[in-house]
């Protein structure tokens, strides 16, 4: 029985237990400026406050890998040094809890330059309006009614981006972090190349599922290059458009066979464990959610592949955690909306269940 108390193994590191934080984004970092994409004091905050609470793994919200793959102009970003500077702090403090500090890269594509989730439901931002921007991708077809249409990124362009990909892997590693993810999820670029809702190619970057899937693995490849052997890289991936699930909808999208496909080929890239959710490509796709609803998909890369996964998707109570080790769905269960709620997640569920956390020693009294 897997217990969420167990440390896990992947490659050299030892990660002292399956409770993990999701990215997350915050939407607060400077939009321009000399610190533009810098963490500040909310996100050491936020952070910190998870690894005091017992969190085993803490990926930091999608950090951008250039400006113009943030989601909004208030995202963090890492296409300087100055950025990975910033981080230090975080990772140095997160290190002292006992959490491994990990980052998840990340490129927007279409849908870039949007307002914070809280101003307007994050409505699109256009080029000429404040903090906006043109918004790249693998086809000129706009997320929405009301996106910005992208600009279709030549060959030359999508090298720069796998290019973009490594040295932000790079400054993570100066910056202290010890994992890093890549975001394949969601809708964002790489999701965009892998579908074939939004990628419409007819060059080697599009088409099959070979020519789809190439720009993810050009990224994992160009971010395994220069990431310690010994040190894992993570993939988040959305397991399903949504598409396949609906019978009356006729849309072709990315869909879960093709997601055990590329899970196999991401092992033999160097990928070590799936993060795996769904959905964010298709504006008006038929999603049916509820507790754990996405770990079934999960569950199936783990059993068809041999491929560690974590799981994700209102995990909420700590039995329900605990169900899914223990069944083997997932190797760790990754908290998002409910670590906001509480961020002392972790050492509630292992008071509940009588599990044992890390807990700051200026705490041992209580």
């Amino acid at each position: 029985m897997t217990s969420l108390f167990t440390p896990l193994a992947l490659r050299s590191l030892s990660i002292p237990n399956r409770v993990w934080m999701a990215a997350m984004c915050q939407y607060s970092a400077a939009p321009d400026g000399d610190a533009v994409g810098e963490p500040t004091d909310w996100h050491f905050a936020h952070l910190a406050a998870r690894a005091a609470g017992g969190t085993g793994l803490i990926i930091t919200e999608a950090t951008a890998v250039s400006p113009e793959g943030r989601i909004s102009p208030y995202d963090l970003g890492i296409w300087n040094d100055t950025q990975a500077a910033a981080f230090r702090r975080i990772t140095a403090f997160l290190k002292t809890q006992g959490s491994v500090p990990a980052i998840q890269l990340a490129h927007a594509g279409r849908k870039a330059s949007t307002e914070r989730t809280w101003v307007d439901r994050g409505r699109p931002i256009a080029p000429d309006e404040g903090h906006g921007w043109t918004p790249v991708a693998p086809s000129a077809v706009a997320f929405s009614e009301k996106s910005t249409t992208p600009v279709e990124l030549t060959r030359e362009q999508i090298g720069e981006v796998v290019r973009q990909f490594a040295d932000a892997a790079r400054r993570a590693l100066a910056a202290g972090f010890e994992v890093v993810e890549i975001h394949g999820a969601h809708g964002y670029l790489v999701h965009q190349f892998l579908s074939p809702f939004s990628n419409h190619r007819t060059d080697e970057y599009g088409g099959s599922f070979e020519g789809r899937i190439r720009f993810a693995l050009e990224v994992v490849d160009a971010v395994r290059a220069v990431w310690p052997d010994d040190l894992p890289v993570l993939f988040r991936v959305s397991a399903t458009d949504w598409l396949e699930e609906n019978p009356e909808d006729d849309r072709a999208g990315w869909t879960a066979d093709d997601t055990v496909r590329l899970a196999k080929e991401l092992q033999a890239h160097g990928v070590d464990l799936l993060d795996v959710s769904t959905g964010g490509n298709v504006p008006d796709a038929k999603v049916v959610a509820g507790p754990g609803y996405q770990v079934p998909f999960a569950e199936r890369v783990r059993r068809e592949t041999g491929m560690p996964t974590a799981a994700v998707g209102m995990i909420t109570e700590p039995v329900q955690a605990q169900g899914i080790l223990a069944a083997g769905q997932a190797d760790a269960a990754l908290l998002a909306r409910e670590l906001l709620r509480d961020p002392y997640w972790a050492r509630r569920a292992a008071r509940e269940l009588g599990g044992e956390v890390a807990s700051p020693v200026q705490y041992h009294r209580a």
